[in-house]
């Protein structure tokens, strides 16, 4: 073999094994990466869940028990002190609570159970019945308060979770989901645009939080849906929004209630056929005697167009107009009686809590 072989064979025996160094490297290098890979494929998928939004919301959501006397009967004269239950949601560090209105309305005492263990009394600051809200204020020191994004907009379709204490069972999660922002016939008023979910409340639970998938607040729990007998409807839930909760809450915490004007009317979305009726408005199906509209000349049937000189773009735009108008304003209204359009002035009065 001569010089020029032999330097040819070394040469390929050295970047042979020159090769398998660098294979062998790679498949040390590359071997735990596979292994790990392949462990990871042999386990379930991590369980989806909402235990970080719970944990965050929930220790701001208290239980509530307050008491109210009943009359006694003709055969037991006697007034029997009545429990009811409810829940409400700390809103600040300060001890502001809200609640539902119904749960606290009309009571001799208060009494709060947060989730740590701890329980107090707590003074009722405002009541609003028409959106149903109250505000509650402790006196306690370190209060869990339940996150807030006021740039925070709820869409349908959104998950939401409803925290309170269902028939005193303790705290209680269900799930649900959006189903509409507002504008539901027969559980709207011009007052409060309720959000529906299916997010289960059961006796206990109203005044509770409906929180997102994140935690943060967006309504305060109602009510469920109750049908042309009174029956309860399973699925059809209401909470009311956030942004309208805070402002209330404000409102009463400052002014003690909630002033809104009134006109003393009656809608109904249903409409007769009519081209003066195609376009936005209010149709009348009744008139309270002796209420600013009566005393404007309103009728049942009438179809108002126009408010202080803006169309009506909705029906509950129109009633939020009348609603966010101080009483003692007086207000030019364009309406439809039959074929004729008239106009006539009206006063706002005070709508009774």
């Amino acid at each position: 073999m001569n010089a020029a072989t032999a330097k040819s064979w070394l040469s390929y025996i050295l970047r042979s094994v020159l090769l398998g160094i660098v294979v062998a490297a790679l498949v040390i290098w590359a071997l735990p990466l596979l292994e790990a890979w392949q462990a990871k494929r042999q386990q379930p998928d991590e369980a989806f869940s909402f235990a970080t939004a719970v944990n965050r919301a929930a220790p701001a959501v208290v239980n509530i028990y307050s008491m109210s006397e009943q009359r006694g009967s003709y055969y037991n004269r006697r007034n029997n002190s009545v429990l009811r239950l409810g829940s409400g949601v700390i809103m600040d560090n300060v001890g502001h609570i809200i609640t539902a209105a119904h749960v606290v309305a009309n009571v001799s005492s208060v009494q709060i159970a947060l989730q740590d263990g701890r329980q107090t009394s707590a003074q009722v600051i405002g009541i609003d019945n028409v959106t149903d809200l109250a505000v509650l204020r402790v006196e306690l020191d370190n209060l869990p308060v339940i996150p807030q994004n006021d740039e925070l907009r709820t869409r349908v379709g959104d998950v939401v979770l409803a925290i309170g204490n269902p028939l005193n069972l303790g705290q209680t999660i269900t799930q649900g989901i959006v189903s509409a922002t507002g504008g539901r016939m027969g559980v709207i008023n011009s007052h409060a645009d309720l959000l529906q979910m299916d997010a289960v409340i059961n006796e206990g639970a109203s005044g509770g939080a409906l929180v997102n998938s994140q935690g943060y607040l967006v309504g305060i729990n109602n009510a469920q849906f109750r049908g042309p007998a009174g029956q309860g409807v399973e699925g059809i839930y209401f909470a009311v929004p956030y942004t309208l909760a805070k402002s209330i809450m404000r409102t009463l915490i400052e002014e003690g209630e909630v002033v809104r004007g009134y006109l003393g009317i009656q809608t109904s979305d249903s409409v007769p056929n009519s081209r003066n009726y195609q376009r936005p408005g209010i149709f009348l199906t009744g008139v309270d005697d002796g209420s600013p509209a009566a005393q404007a000349g309103l009728q049942p049937n009438d179809y108002i167009v126009d408010i202080a000189g803006e169309p009506i773009t909705s029906a509950a735009d129109g009633l939020a107009l009348i609603s966010n108008t101080k009483p003692g304003v007086e207000l030019t209204v364009t309406f439809f009686r039959g074929d004729e359009e008239l106009t006539t002035t009206v006063t706002i009065g005070k709508l009774p809590n």
